[in-house]
């Protein structure tokens, strides 16, 4: 038995994640771990409970597996409920078998037999890959006294970064006349959020004409959004105010994570009013052993910390050997640092072993030509030989034999 929703939530997080090459190579980016003792996909997610929306389908489709298991029944998030919650949906299994999602729209289309079942008034289409705290009801609230068949969050960015957006153009009401992906020249600072509210039975119409559409991309920013604008449909810019956050990047993930740390960036998720829900194994406290040195880090549980710590952010279950130095890095869950290593502006995935006086990444000012600087990244259960060298913007995917030196192309 399904419950009548007034809104359903459709939240798309079956993207490869490949701008962050080895940390996706077995998890699908929404499962990224972030901030200590998060997912990426916990926010919206925690969005939409905070926001009173109570069924959200969560579409997958790139390496799943550690993604639905983290969902589980939706309980962290009080999404566990009868006749409404969270639901995983791969791609819809026909009779001649499974269809792929062909792009964003295509993804909703294949699944309006799901949201046709809560018979909803309006739809939210979300992205897996932004950090924020959001509202949605307060979005919804615009939509409906606007009249709209469809509404935009955006954010007011820099004009230098303006072109790396989809930019929208509006009118004094913030009714949008125009919508231009990546504009070479923005003729405004509007840019989309990746987040949409449909009146239901406006998208159905036109997820279904473009499906028909042989020539289309079957995307949301290319193909459905620039045929409702065209259609002369009644379409509004909501402007957010407030942190947020692409982190479909190694550079935006590993800023994302420092951001935490930064007490300017209000990006507080700790506010007992707007509760971030995660799901999280049960740990003692972190351990600080004598002699060791943290500033300005956030050390989660079951944590221990023997050696210096310094601007970063470090999960469950990290250890950090005696004499080892962790700076401007993230240390996702089970890592290990052992004694002597030096591990600076760097991610290291889950379960990655650093052996004894190896080093991983570089400063800024250690590298002569900044154009080749970067974020190194080790991957999941990687080891990194005793004495080892990794340098800067390293991706590496694969063991590192010890003295063994492995440079940006690994």
């Amino acid at each position: 038995m399904f419950r009548k929703q007034e809104c359903v939530a459709m939240l798309l997080a079956g993207g490869q994640g490949s701008r962050l090459y080895a940390l996706t190579r077995r998890i699908a980016k929404p499962a990224v771990p972030y901030g200590g003792k998060y997912r990426i996909i916990d926010f919206p997610l925690s969005n939409c409970v905070n926001s009173g929306i109570e069924t959200v389908g969560v579409l997958t489709q790139y390496q799943p597996l550690e993604l639905n298991d983290y969902i589980g029944s939706g309980q962290p998030w009080d999404l566990d409920r009868m006749g409404a919650g969270v639901h995983v949906l791969p791609p819809y299994q026909r009779n001649k078998g499974a269809d792929w999602y062909k792009g964003t729209a295509n993804a909703i289309y294949q699944n309006i037999d799901f949201i046709e079942r809560y018979d909803p008034e309006y739809v939210l289409v979300l992205s897996g890959d932004h950090i924020y705290k959001m509202d949605y009801s307060k979005m919804l609230a615009a939509h409906k006294e606007k009249g709209a068949a469809c509404t935009i969050a955006v954010l007011d960015v820099p004009k230098e970064e303006a072109s790396r957006f989809g930019i929208l153009n509006t009118r004094e009401d913030d009714s949008i006349y125009e919508f231009d992906e990546k504009p070479a020249v923005p003729k405004s600072t509007l840019a989309s959020m990746g987040i949409y509210i449909f009146t239901w039975d406006k998208l159905r119409q036109y997820l279904i004409a473009d499906e028909k559409n042989p020539a289309s991309k079957n995307d949301f920013g290319k193909n459905v959004l620039p045929a409702m604008l065209d259609a002369g449909e009644s379409m509004f810019a909501y402007r957010f105010e407030g942190y947020w956050k692409d982190v479909g990047t190694i550079d935006s993930l590993w800023e994302a994570n420092l951001d935490l740390l930064n007490p300017k960036i209000q990006l507080d998720l700790a506010d007992p009013d707007w509760k971030i829900y995660s799901r999280n194994p049960c740990m003692p406290p972190h351990y600080l052993a004598p002699g060791s040195e943290v500033q300005n880090s956030y050390i989660a549980e079951g944590g221990s910390i023997s050696g210096k710590v310094e601007a970063s952010v470090i999960f469950a279950g990290v250890t950090i050997e005696e004499g080892s130095e962790v700076v401007d890095s993230i240390l996702m869950p089970g890592t290990v640092v052992r004694k002597g290593a030096l591990v600076q502006y760097a991610i290291l995935a889950e379960n990655c072993d650093i052996g004894e006086n190896a080093i991983v990444g570089e400063s800024p000012e250690q590298c002569q030509d900044l154009t080749k600087w970067g974020v190194a990244v080790v991957a999941s259960g990687v080891r990194v030989g005793a004495g080892a060298r990794v340098q800067a913007k390293a991706m590496v995917e694969k063991d590192v034999e010890e003295q063994e030196e492995v440079g940006a192309h690994a």
